[in-house]
């Protein structure tokens, strides 16, 4: 017998919402009364932490990356490996994650614990105080939504190829963010993360030497500083050497004066598809801070897990 029409869209629209995590049970004031000091916490946490440790920002902004753009924005990161699992934390890409910003989201859980206990996700937190440290560095304020669930699943194996590299081409990086659903403009604006931060020498120090897109000067300059390197693989180099603790947009004017510190960055610079946002952010801060808290709005729901597909960890480190 026919199934009715009516039933059979029933039917599809439900199992449309197993596919597509629904974003509806997110809002601003998700906390408002299950943890009213959220914001605040989250606040005092951030700031203490930065002017201890002031490459907590960019370190935070990374693992926020990582966290989100293989299979959600998750926490699933934060997870710890067991003898029986190996955590996405411990893939070859993840290993160089820094430790401040594992610390910072340990010490907002351990605060948001005491104060109201078993109620806010550790995606939550990661996805906050991104937003919070991007902002106290001089980037633009974007909105953060909360409700997020933690994962209960995180696999080393997950990791690969759903991650850029420093050394990818850049039509693959490019394909790599519009399987995601990501434009090239997104694309292009989430790399201005890179305003910030460092690179260890190991993820550029082979192209000294044969890349014509280097400044000749600047080249010179990174192959002394990263000498040692093989003694010392722990050597690195900030992203923008011009305002390395800024959040700005000096980063893409840097990209065409050969001052990007790698393949990457030269890949932007000189890929005709993702040349024109370059030039336009470089000229225009504005513009930059407006699209890339645009992006950093859509990448934070990305693959988000809600109701049952995730839990409130007790620890950020473990699954309950």
């Amino acid at each position: 017998m026919a199934m009715p029409k009516e039933q059979f869209f029933l039917i599809l629209i439900s199992f449309s919402f197993l596919i597509y995590p629904s974003q509806s049970s997110l809002s601003y004031n998700y906390y408002s009364k299950s943890c009213p000091n959220f914001n605040k916490i989250i606040q005092e946490t951030v700031t203490s932490k930065q002017i201890t440790s002031p490459s907590t920002a960019a370190g935070t902004l990374r693992l926020f990356f990582h966290d989100c753009l293989p299979n959600g924005c998750d926490a699933s990161i934060l997870i710890s490996s067991t003898p029986f699992n190996s955590a996405e934390r411990d893939a070859d890409i993840n290993l160089s994650l820094p430790g401040d910003a594992f610390d910072l989201v340990t010490r907002a859980k351990t605060a948001l614990e005491l104060s109201c206990p078993n109620t806010v996700s550790c995606a939550d937190i990661l996805a906050t105080a991104t937003r919070d440290l991007v902002t106290m560095v001089g980037g633009p304020y974007y909105n953060v939504l909360h409700g997020r669930k933690d994962y209960r699943i995180s696999k080393s194996s997950y990791v690969e190829g759903n991650l850029p590299r420093p050394t990818m081409p850049m039509s693959k990086i490019i394909s790599l963010f519009a399987a995601k659903g990501f434009s090239v403009q997104e694309m292009v604006a989430l790399s201005g993360a890179h305003t910030i931060g460092f690179s260890h020498c190991k993820e550029f120090k082979s192209y000294l030497y044969n890349d014509t897109h280097y400044n000749q000067r600047f080249a010179q300059a990174l192959r002394n500083a990263c000498a040692d390197y093989p003694k010392n693989p722990t050597l690195s180099v900030f992203n923008d050497i011009m305002t390395p603790n800024n959040f700005d947009n000096v980063y893409f004017d840097n990209l065409g004066k050969g001052l990007g510190l790698l393949e990457s960055d030269h890949g932007l610079y000189n890929n005709p598809m993702t040349n024109p946002f370059v030039e336009i952010y470089a000229k225009d801060e504005k513009k930059f801070f407006q699209d890339f808290a645009r992006a950093m709005e859509k990448l934070s729901v990305y693959g988000i897990k809600t109701g049952r597909r995730g839990e409130i960890r007790r620890r950020c480190d473990a699954i309950n």
